[in-house]
C-alpha cells in the first residue's frame, strides 16, 4: 500500500472517526445541503484569535478592532464528504450547532488547504 492510499484511509478511520475525534454535523455550502458527515472542528479560544487591525489608527499606529477577530475555528472534513468540492475563500459556510441540532451558524470561508483528501477551513465568524 502506497502512503497516499494510507491516508485517505485514515482520513474516515482515524482523523475523521465520529467515535473518537470528529462528530456528525451537517453542512450547508453552495446550495446543498451534506447532512451528518464527520467533522473536527476547532473552536478558537479567544486569546488565540488573529484580531483585525487597520494600520494608522489606534494606539501604536494600528486599530486593535475590540471584540472583531479574522477567524474563529478551523473546520476539518473530507472533501468527499462535501462531493469533492473545496469550499472558496469568502463564500459562506453554514454548520449545524451540534450532531443533531437543527440551528445552524454561517461563517465565511477563510483560507482552505486540501491534503491527500483532508480539507482544513478556516472560518470566520459572521455574526449570522
Amino acid at each position: 500500500m502506497t502512503f497516499k492510499k494510507a491516508v485517505a484511509r485514515d482520513v474516515h478511520a482515524v482523523f475523521l472517526n465520529a467515535g473518537e475525534l470528529a462528530e456528525l454535523r451537517t453542512v450547508r455550502y453552495d446550495g446543498e445541503e451534506y447532512p451528518d458527515i464527520p467533522v473536527s472542528l476547532q473552536e478558537l479560544e479567544a486569546a488565540d484569535r488573529q484580531r483585525l487591525s487597520a494600520s494608522g489608527f489606534g494606539r501604536g499606529g494600528t486599530d486593535g478592532a475590540p471584540g472583531l477577530y479574522q477567524v474563529t475555528g478551523v473546520l476539518f472534513c473530507a472533501a468527499a464528504d462535501l462531493g469533492g468540492h473545496v469550499p472558496k475563500q469568502g463564500n459562506r459556510i453554514q454548520l449545524n450547532t451540534r450532531e443533531g441540532g437543527v440551528f445552524f451558524r454561517t461563517y465565511r470561508v477563510g483560507l482552505v488547504g486540501n491534503e491527500m483528501g483532508m480539507l482544513r477551513i478556516e472560518l470566520e465568524g459572521t455574526g449570522e
